[in-house]
């Protein structure tokens, strides 16, 4: 059993920066591929980001290429996300997810290949 803590929502002004974390329990983080992924009120849940176990590759959605980075810290258990850049159509609850059989160096964009969730934070950005 993995369990996900996600920290680090707000509301923050449209262009401004928020950074997201994610806990992870247990003893094979660095095992794990890891996802954001994120739903707004009334829509499906989408695809944020992902990265690879050790962490040498990432993978973004279009809408926030360029905006938004994903990290690791194997040695801690922890993965983040640094937002920037903010629109209010980033609003929504984002989830942290992991993928604990994962290949080394594939990336996971779908949300049926992951095996546990957080809880969700949420960002509002205000226009």
């Amino acid at each position: 059993q993995v369990q996900l803590v996600e920290s680090g929502g707000g509301l923050v002004q449209a262009g401004g920066s928020v950074r997201l974390s994610c806990a992870a329990s247990g003893r094979s983080f660095s095992n794990y591929a890891m996802g954001w992924f994120r739903q707004a009120p009334g829509k499906e849940r989408e695809f944020v980001a992902t990265i690879t176990r050790s962490g040498a590759s990432t993978y973004y959605v279009d809408s926030v290429q360029g905006r938004f980075i994903i990290s690791r810290d194997n040695a801690k258990n922890t993965v983040s996300l640094q937002m920037n850049s903010l629109k209010p159509e980033d609003t929504a609850v984002y989830y942290c997810a992991a993928r604990t059989y994962a290949s080394n160096g594939l990336l996971y964009t779908r949300a049926r290949e992951y095996d546990y969730w957080g809880q969700g934070t949420q960002v509002t950005v205000s226009s």
